[in-house]
């Protein structure tokens, strides 16, 4: 009998979400290692109110392995649009009042886990409250994951760093160690990714494994991020966290995106990002169609800023089966 794959996905927010989504419906094991540096909208308030870590990202990994009843998923996504609660998610409510009841993180992921019947693991990358700041090329500095992820024309940002340091979570490490293919969700670069490689374990642990290692890449450019970004452009700045061929596959969408699409992106400085990489020996450009026909439709009580043009779940998992995980 195969084995079944231990496959590890980096990220946060919508991208390792669609990614996981897709994933859970194939026999392999998955473990999501999240990004714990969000400090914007419902979840930035929490932390700031509540003194919890921020919910966020681990809701939307939950949610996205969950195989519970659909109402649980529904509520663990229900966000009020007024009142007292307007722009709050029910699910970083119910996280928090879990962590504050355990005194324990941890314990709140695993209660979680089990009223929605996940089908994988969900890690934070760390226990311990850390913010992620940005030095740009022009020496200046913005503060938070919230102020980095403001859509605002600025100087290019030169390095990641935190406000103090954090440990990593060992379980992170045993996963990573583990892992037969190590998947980087599409997400944004500077708020939702690189942060994970902030941190020097990660780093480590990451170069050194065996595992196959896919990055996916985005669909869109972020104003303030990745201004016209194209694929080598992400795969250099991916090279100077990780060093030289960081991966063997770069999965990338070569679907058309609705001229409506576009221009929506377009009002905002936004482009779509160019595939420009090629394969070589030691790297496999994968091109397929892999987005969504719809855009996304945010809730009227969510006040962020949110991507319309999203992967599909169910072929980028497909794509994924088919061209890395039955080849490796």
């Amino acid at each position: 009998m195969q084995t079944r794959k231990r496959i590890v996905v980096l990220g946060g927010g919508t991208g390792s979400f669609v990614t996981l989504y897709g994933l859970k419906h194939y026999p392999v094991d998955l473990t999501a290692i999240v990004t714990m540096t969000d400090s914007g909208g419902s979840t930035g308030k929490l932390r700031d109110q509540y003194g919890v870590l921020p919910p966020g990202d681990v809701r939307q990994a939950l949610i996205a392995l969950s195989d519970s009843d659909q109402i649980w998923r529904e509520l663990f996504l229900y966000r009020f649009e007024n009142g007292d609660f307007q722009g709050h998610n029910f699910g970083n409510i119910f996280l928090t009042v879990l962590e504050k009841l355990t005194q324990s993180f941890e314990k709140s992921i695993e209660l979680a886990q089990t009223v929605l019947k996940t089908r994988g693991n969900v890690i934070p990358v760390t226990l311990e409250k850390t913010h992620i700041n940005a030095k740009l090329v022009d020496g200046s500095i913005v503060k938070t994951e919230a102020l980095i992820d403001e859509k605002v024309k600025r100087a290019p940002i030169a390095k990641l760093f935190f406000n103090h340091r954090a440990k990593v979570n060992p379980k992170a490490i045993y996963h990573l160690k583990r892992a037969d293919l190590i998947i980087v969700a599409p997400g944004d670069l500077y708020t939702s990714i690189l942060p994970l490689f902030t941190f020097k374990e990660i780093v480590r642990y990451f170069k050194n494994s065996k595992a196959k290692k896919a990055m996916i890449l985005n669909l869109m450019n972020k104003l303030g991020q990745t201004d016209d970004f194209t694929a080598v452009d992400f795969l250099k700045r991916y090279e100077k966290s990780l060093g030289a061929d960081p991966f063997d596959y770069v999965i990338a969408n070569n679907a058309t995106v609705s001229p409506d699409i576009a221009k929506h992106y377009t009002t905002f400085g936004e482009n779509e990002v160019i595939n420009d990489l090629v394969s070589t020996d030691k790297l496999q450009v994968l091109e397929g169609n892999l987005i969504s026909s719809t855009a996304y439709q945010k809730s009227r009580g969510d006040k962020l800023s949110r991507s319309v043009l999203r992967h599909d779940s169910t072929k980028l998992a497909k794509f994924i089966w088919e061209q890395v995980i039955s080849k490796s």
